[in-house]
Formats: C-alpha cells, sequence, structure tokens
C-alpha cells in the first residue's frame, strides 16, 4: 500500500528579470525558505528533484552546492513547462513507495539569458521550423474558439484583466499593475487575436517544496497540506486533423487526477493553471468541468472565477502576472495553493479553501496537443 504524502515546507523569490543572477543564485534563496519553513534540519533531506527547461546541465547540484547541501541523491527533470511539476511528482511518487521520507522539490529557470523575445524551440521539429511559435499556436487555438463558440475579443481579454488584478495583490508576481480592459484591447497585437497584455511575460525564477512522508508530518508543522492526486500525462501522437478547442492532454490528465483524489470539480476552491496566453484559461475551465463546452466567455465574463465566484482560478495572478519562468512555474503553482490552503495569502487569500488544484502543460510539438501535463490536487 501505498503512503500518504504531505507538504511541510515552501518557497520562492519574486518572479522577475535578474540578468545579473546566476541560476543557482536565483534558486538557493528558494531553497533556503522552504527549509525554514518546514522547520527542518536541512540534514533530514534525503533526496532532491530539480525541475528546469533551458537551465543547463546538473542545475539541482548547482543551486544546492551554494548551501552545502551534497552528497545526496539529486535527480534533474526537463519537461518543458512541466519541468518542476514532473519534478514534485517523482518526489511524491519516491515518498509513496517508501524510498525515502522527506525530500525537496526545486524549480528554477533563468530566461533573462536569451535576451527576450519567444521562447527557443527545438528546430528538428518541423513545425519549428516552418515558423510555429508558442504565440501563433495559441493564437490559432483562439481563433478556432471564437469562431465556433462566439467568443467575443473583450471576453478573451477579461483574462488578462482578472489575472493582472489577483497579481497586483501578489508579492511575488512579476506584474503588479492592475490593467483595464481597454489597456489590454488597446496593447500593441503579437498575434491576431492576441495582444501584449494576452501573453505572459518571460523573466527569472525559483520556487521550492518539501515533501515528506504523511506518518510524520506533524513532527515538522501543525498543518501540512496533504497531496491527494499527483499525476503526469504525455500527448498523444496525432496526424491530420485535430480540434485545438480541445486541450485533449488536460482533459485526460483531470479525470485521472479527479479519480485519484477521490473529488471533482465541483469540489474545488482555488486552482492554479497554465494560462500562457489568455484562451489557455478559458480552455482549461471547459477541460477541468469548471463550465460546459464553449461556455468559456460567459463563465468569465460573470466573475466566477475571481473572488467571490465558484472558483477562484490563478489568485497568483497566473503565468500572465506572476510571470513564467519556464522551469519554475509548477512549483511556484504549488507554492501558491500550499499557502492558500493555509490562509497565508493575505491579500489575496480564497476564504475557506480547504482543497487546490495545480496543472502546468509542458511543449509545443508537431503531432502532439501538448507534451507533457502535469496536475496536482492538495487539500488540508
Amino acid at each position: 500500500m501505498m503512503r500518504g504524502v504531505s507538504v511541510i515546507g515552501v518557497g520562492m523569490i519574486p518572479f522577475g528579470k535578474y540578468p545579473e543572477r546566476k541560476l543557482a543564485d536565483l534558486g538557493w534563496p528558494a531553497v533556503k525558505a522552504a527549509i525554514a519553513d518546514a522547520g527542518l534540519e536541512p540534514r533530514r533531506l534525503e533526496g532532491a528533484y530539480c525541475g528546469t527547461a533551458l537551465g543547463g546541465m546538473m542545475s539541482g547540484q548547482r543551486v544546492l552546492g551554494r548551501l552545502g547541501l551534497t552528497g545526496l541523491p539529486i535527480t534533474n527533470v526537463e519537461n518543458a513547462c512541466s519541468s518542476s511539476s514532473s519534478a514534485f511528482r517523482q518526489g511524491v511518487m519516491a515518498i509513496e513507495a517508501g524510498q525515502y521520507d522527506v525530500v525537496l522539490v526545486i524549480g528554477v529557470e533563468k530566461l533573462t539569458k536569451f535576451g527576450g523575445g519567444t521562447l527557443p524551440l527545438e528546430e528538428e521539429d518541423w513545425e519549428v521550423r516552418l515558423g510555429l511559435s508558442m504565440p501563433a499556436l495559441y493564437a490559432m487555438r483562439a481563433q478556432r474558439y471564437m469562431h465556433d463558440f462566439g467568443l467575443t475579443r473583450e471576453q478573451l481579454a477579461l483574462v488578462s484583466v482578472k489575472n493582472r488584478k489577483h497579481g497586483a495583490m501578489n508579492p511575488d508576481a512579476q506584474m503588479r499593475k492592475p490593467v483595464t480592459l481597454g489597456e489590454v484591447l488597446d496593447s500593441r497585437p503579437i498575434a491576431d487575436p492576441f495582444t501584449l497584455l494576452q501573453c505572459c511575460p518571460t523573466g527569472d525564477g525559483a520556487a521550492a517544496i518539501v515533501l515528506c512522508a504523511t506518518a510524520i508530518a506533524r513532527e515538522f508543522r501543525s498543518d501540512p497540506i496533504h497531496v491527494l492526486a499527483s499525476d503526469l500525462t504525455s500527448g498523444k501522437f496525432m496526424t491530420g486533423f485535430r480540434d485545438m478547442t480541445i486541450p485533449e492532454i488536460t482533459v485526460r490528465g483531470a479525470k485521472k487526477a479527479y479519480e485519484h483524489a477521490g473529488v471533482g470539480p465541483e469540489d474545488l476552491d482555488v486552482a492554479e493553471v497554465h494560462d500562457a496566453f489568455s484562451i489557455a484559461e478559458l480552455l482549461y475551465y471547459e477541460a477541468f468541468g469548471l463550465c460546459g463546452r464553449g461556455e468559456a466567455g460567459a463563465f468569465i465574463e460573470s466573475g466566477a472565477t475571481t473572488f467571490g465566484g465558484k472558483i477562484v482560478v490563478n489568485p497568483s495572478g497566473g503565468l500572465l502576472a506572476k510571470g513564467h519562468p519556464v522551469g519554475a512555474t509548477g512549483a511556484a503553482q504549488v507554492v501558491e495553493i500550499v499557502r492558500q490552503l493555509r490562509g497565508e495569502a493575505g491579500e489575496r487569500q480564497v476564504d475557506g479553501a480547504r482543497l487546490g488544484l495545480t496543472h502546468a502543460t509542458g511543449g509545443g510539438i508537431s503531432g502532439f496537443d501538448h507534451g507533457a501535463c502535469a496536475i496536482h490536487i492538495l487539500a488540508r
């Protein structure tokens, strides 16, 4: 029988642009904060899992070397935007299986080294060679959804308005200024129908989590957060037509996660989903069963996904406001949900939050909806 797993410590640095810092110097403060939050002696750590997409070789060793945490088994995980979400899952599985009692999960990324622009994609991929970029891919999804379901540009832009409002309450967010609907619609065009404020910013960041076996969690904290589900799905290769308005990999992953946790969408209080572009959040409302097919535009317009609504989605500001340092995003989502479930989110606290979900998808490669999708469900 698998053991229960709990989160006992979290930490992160404010996401932003740190061109003067090395990757390791982004990562170690988040690790130090998570260990302190757990009330843990560092020697209790038995293993570490470090997620990064573009950080280079031996990222975990470089980060932990700054703190003198050397010699323990360190596994580095690359899974595009799901890198640290996948690292989290590896840590969960190791504890479930009884391999370790206490492990560290790190997500770290430094994108300022690329000097700006869209993320570099693998040129071996034929769609990339033909000019496909992530803004273009999501723009096609948006255009198709608008065509099929009558989504308006105003409804699409409301995602950015909402998440910038949430991000303004988050001291760790990269973008902390609220924006109006007019400002979103009038910002610089990127890929029709997206304007600049409907695309997540790139930057640098790090987040860390301490996991332990539930049986010993209260040795460290009186309020551990329990992992009810930790699931990873990979994309299915499809030739020919595929419906770009249905994120198949997330639909499949959500079904698995709900089954493993023994809950449904109606039970969720708060969620952090992968809103790399405004359309993405709307598609994920439907994929997670928060609203019906074709209803996402009306759903956000009703205020259902902000404070006082049915469920608060991306209280951190999401990728659109908190930022998206690729490999750090999944771990940072877990940090946010843990803080929400503990009641430590300050101005952006979701009242009475007891059950939360994180979701990070990764990779744009030809023939796949996405390369990977990691979903976690946590409870207090």
